[in-house]
């Protein structure tokens, strides 16, 4: 038999404890123990890892370790997500993937957790942002595209770099618009802008949100409310770009001010456009791509960040899909 290896972990108080292990130190023991075929331990501010498993035991040395520099980076409790997100990349052969990757954090709200990147690609994107004038992040939902834009956009105007944020989203779904809908101007506009508020309120408390669009200091707005402006030391984002039409891209790209920053997120293969109408993000790739002061990120399935049961559902349906019998179609007359 291969014999056993052993590492001890010592913290400075239960806090640090606490916080590496995401506030469950039992469970989360208990986790790494049954992923990565090892032993663990806690007491009297000890971790103990012992194995005759090699490469388990070499992962669940280097995951520990990964934690505790995540946390003597941030100075707060690791979210289980991360801590899960870390765990399933240990397992999966992407350590060196994520080797060093929640160091680069953006801080928000006071009272809120930093937001830190998750995959290669979302970092290269915060990169971008923070050296670029200009940044189109395209790619699925769910990759974090607006949610890393929203919070660049909020950590860039706390530091001071930024004096607004301004949001916009083309006013389209499905072959709609906003003559369709009933209500005010904002009644009709709310269903579209939505989840830029849930991001905001996600970064920073509910009273300085509304205090700040009271001001006018965070402005949300369609994107034909945009024409004619020129946007001078404001952070701009374009979200759900795939439904503008190349009119319009071009109509928003020259509303770029002085000390600004502009994010246009998309999914192309999402798209609301007539079928006949160009899609302007598209469009704006090939024209643009030789600018060096515009960045293009582009993302895929691999950068979605799911809740870990998200997934196990996901793969539920794709397998009860593949093995179930196909019905054929009946006639209208049937």
């Amino acid at each position: 038999m291969p014999e056993s290896a052993e590492e001890i972990f010592y913290f400075d108080g239960s806090d640090a404890l606490e916080a590496v292990f995401a506030g469950n130190i039992v469970a989360n023991l208990s986790l790494i123990d049954r992923k990565l075929d090892v032993t663990s331990s806690s007491r009297d501010m000890c971790v103990k890892i012992i194995s005759d498993n090699h490469e388990g035991f070499k992962k669940a040395v280097g995951l520990i370790n990964e934690l505790i520099v995540i946390y003597r980076a941030g100075g707060k409790m690791i979210p289980q997500q991360d801590f899960d997100h870390l765990l399933r990349a240990f397992c999966s052969h992407r350590e060196k993937e994520v080797n060093g990757l929640f160091s680069e954090r953006i801080k928000v709200g006071k009272r809120k957790p930093d937001i830190i990147p998750r995959t290669l690609h979302q970092l290269e994107y915060i990169r971008d942002i923070r050296s670029k004038d200009i940044v189109f992040g395209i790619g699925p939902a769910g990759t974090g595209k607006t949610y890393l834009a929203m919070a660049m956009a909020v950590s860039e105007f706390l530091s001071g770099k930024y004096s607004r944020i301004v949001l916009s989203r083309p006013a389209r779904e499905a072959g709609e618009n906003l003559g369709f809908l009933p209500g005010t101007l904002e009644d009709k506009i709310l269903p579209y802008l939505r989840p830029l508020y849930d991001a905001l309120y996600d970064m920073l408390d509910f009273d300085e949100v509304r205090s700040l669009m009271e001001k006018n200091i965070i402005e949300v707005a369609p994107l034909a409310f945009m024409r004619g402006r020129t946007l001078n030391h404001a952070f701009i984002i374009l979200d759900e770009a795939q439904n503008a039409s190349t009119d319009q891209m071009l109509m928003f790209l020259t509303r770029l001010g002085f000390d600004s920053c502009c994010v246009i997120t998309g999914d192309p293969s999402q798209t609301d456009l007539m079928e006949k109408q160009q899609p302007g993000l598209l469009h704006a790739r090939d024209v643009l791509k030789d600018i060096p002061e515009i960045a293009f990120c582009h993302f895929n399935s691999k950068d979605v960040v799911r809740h870990s049961l998200v997934e196990k559902i996901i793969e539920a349906y794709s397998l009860h899909k593949s093995t179930s019998p196909k019905k054929t179609r009946r006639g209208a007359g049937e």
